[in-house]
């Protein structure tokens, strides 16, 4: 009666054994669950110096505790591990229903270690984890995999997260699918699953999920239900999906172009949302308990699928320097089949174009060739040709080929689809993020671009170092709770708080929360720095240091690192130097 499922199971494939034990009430009380769960359990069992591809290495699947409570967006799951990308303590979040599912079948969390001697497949089921032979869905598509195992299974109710070739295949772009659609996406998360040669997660079952204050929870169920409703950007996400912001942020002059060259694509309406609800989107769709449904089913010529979604959209297109809408629909549907990551995987590929512009590469590809595009993806996800190079993504491919400059990355993993040297929270959020290279670790777009809970000047700096703790706190008990980090354009601290309290029956206020995100944040950052990183790494490539941008009103502006950096150093209670000092530690209880 607290929103949990009320178990973990713990498999060890070296030794084929599978342990259930009742979810910890500290960890509860201490890390709510998803991310929270995940970034403990890692950081508990995993030596930071361990190969991420090793059988020593741990894998977490855990859901949150408004994770299928009924609460409006509250789907959501999170895979964390150590990542073979760049070897920080990442975390991937994914929607769907998958997350839901694994409650159902009785449990909070999965968490997985050692390596198996041959295929297998994980079955949760009213309470029970079985390791399962999976020989013969070895060498299948995510379409494939899921499909087949629905059928194997008999149960239409079964949900199913997998691996495709990509995970196979140990690419440290590879991802894992859930409902052959959504992605828990970045770091490479598929890579260990491969390593480990685990091709699913199979989850079915309808074991309850019951609230400690039902009353309580359907009121503050209403309650974040109606600012949902009447929330400007929610109905936009509805309308036009999640590429209603390519225009945006075009206008903006900060939607990268051709490997971040440039802030401005000319051609931005031909791949906008508002021209997907034109043209190829068949309906919109969304995940578990969803009242937005941001999603979108598509269909590109013959193909259907879903997506794209604003990153793919950008990344497969302004990045790429295509404005063919049906070929970017079709390159995210081989992403989603192949589990690749859609953002690195186009990054990648973006980065070669470059390459080739420049003439450092021979046999490459040149911006806007769509044709060479799509084989690229299908190359990528095999191991095939060029694609073997690209498929451990840009950073190492650029270091072999001699120019690192050209990986627009931060700690080996691809910026997304904002240009920071216009939106300098955003550029901090960025560089400073513990998972490398990204956007949903601490959403500056909102109120930097998009003016919620209100509007910041992007081009000042002043007063961003607390903006982006603030996010980056939030945002990491977001992750924990369950929730989908879209309501936080319509959410505040106070509501999460709420729906935790009324779920669980804890006592939760706002600064409790924040404080729980910025116990997960400085866990994750401790892991970060024993591997090896540095202030050095907190920084963004050069590109955006020193070459200004081009176009539109942040015409002339680069990022500027100082004295944003040390000014975050300092709100975050770290020293000179970025390391969490013991003051700090002990005040969130790690040490």
């Amino acid at each position: 009666m607290d929103g949990y499922a009320g178990k973990m199971a713990f498999v060890d494939l070296t030794k084929g054994k599978v342990t259930i034990k009742p979810t910890p009430e500290d960890l509860k009380r201490l890390y709510l669950g998803g991310r929270g769960f995940g970034a403990r359990i890692v950081s508990d069992r995993v030596d930071p110096k361990t190969d991420a591809l090793s059988p020593e290495n741990v894998i977490v699947f855990a859901a949150g505790p408004l994770t299928g409570t009924g609460i409006p967006l509250g789907s959501r799951y999170e895979v964390t591990t150590k990542a073979p990308l760049n070897d920080t303590l990442t975390s991937a979040n994914s929607g769907g229903v998958f997350g839901w599912k694994m409650k159902k079948a009785g449990f909070d969390a999965v968490v997985i270690s050692g390596r198996s001697p041959k295929p297998v497949f994980l079955f949760l089921n009213e309470g029970t984890a079985e390791v399962r032979d999976g020989t013969q869905y070895w060498g299948m598509r995510t379409s494939e995999t899921t499909a087949a195992l629905k059928r194997d299974l008999e149960d239409k109710n079964v949900r199913v997260a997998c691996i495709g070739p990509a995970g196979e295949k140990k690419s440290r772009l590879a991802c894992i699918i859930n409902e052959e659609h959504r992605a828990a996406g970045r770091g490479g998360t598929g890579a260990v699953l491969g390593s480990k040669n685990v091709k699913a997660l199979a989850a079915t079952g309808d074991l309850p999920i019951k609230p400690a204050d039902e009353e309580k929870l359907n009121a503050v169920k209403e309650r974040v239900r109606k600012k949902i409703e009447e929330n400007g950007i929610e109905k936009a996400l509805h309308s036009y999906g999640t590429a209603v912001l390519i225009n945006i942020i075009n206008e903006n002059g900060v939607l990268p172009t051709r490997n971040f060259q440039r802030g401005y694509f000319p051609q931005a309406e031909k791949i906008s949302g508002e021209t997907m609800a034109q043209t190829i989107l068949t309906k919109p769709k969304g995940c578990y308990a969803c009242i937005v449904q941001c999603g979108r089913v598509t269909k590109a010529g013959d193909e259907e699928g879903e997506g794209p979604e604003y990153e793919p959209d950008w990344a497969f297109g302004a990045d790429c320097g295509i404005d063919d809408l049906p070929a970017i629909a079709r390159a995210n549907y081989r992403c989603n089949d192949l589990g690749l990551d859609a953002i690195g995987t186009a990054t990648a590929i973006a980065c070669a174009m470059e390459m080739t512009e420049k003439g450092y590469l021979d046999n490459g590809i040149g911006f806007g060739d769509t044709e060479k595009m799509l084989k690229l993806v299908e190359d990528i996800g095999y191991r095939r040709l060029l694609g073997a190079e690209l498929a451990d993504g840009s950073f190492r491919f650029a270091v072999k080929h001699g120019h690192p400059e050209l990986s627009m990355s931060v700690k080996k993993q691809d910026l997304p689809a904002y240009d920071p040297r216009g939106i300098q929270g955003y550029g901090l959020a960025v560089a400073t993020s513990v998972r490398g290279g990204d956007h949903v670790y601490g959403y500056m777009i909102s109120p930097e671009i998009l003016g919620a809970p209100e509007k910041l000047d992007p081009y000042t700096s002043e007063g961003k170092d607390q903006w982006v703790k603030t996010f980056q706190d939030l945002t990491a008990s977001i992750d924990a709770s369950g929730m989908c980090l879209f309501t936080s354009f319509a959410l505040g601290a106070d509501d999460y708080a709420d729906l935790i309290a009324a779920t669980t029956g804890m006592a939760m206020t706002a600064p409790d929360l924040l404080q729980i995100g910025e116990r997960i944040w400085n866990l994750q950052k401790l892991f970060n720095l024993k591997v090896g990183y540095t202030k050095a790494d907190d920084t963004l490539p050069d590109r955006l240091l020193k070459e200004p941008l081009q176009d539109g009103a942040p015409k002339g502006r680069v990022w500027e690192r100082q004295p944003l950096l040390d000014n975050y150093y300092t709100v975050r209670g770290w020293d000179s130097e970025g390391r969490p000092t013991p003051e700090k530690l002990k005040e969130l209880g790690l040490m």
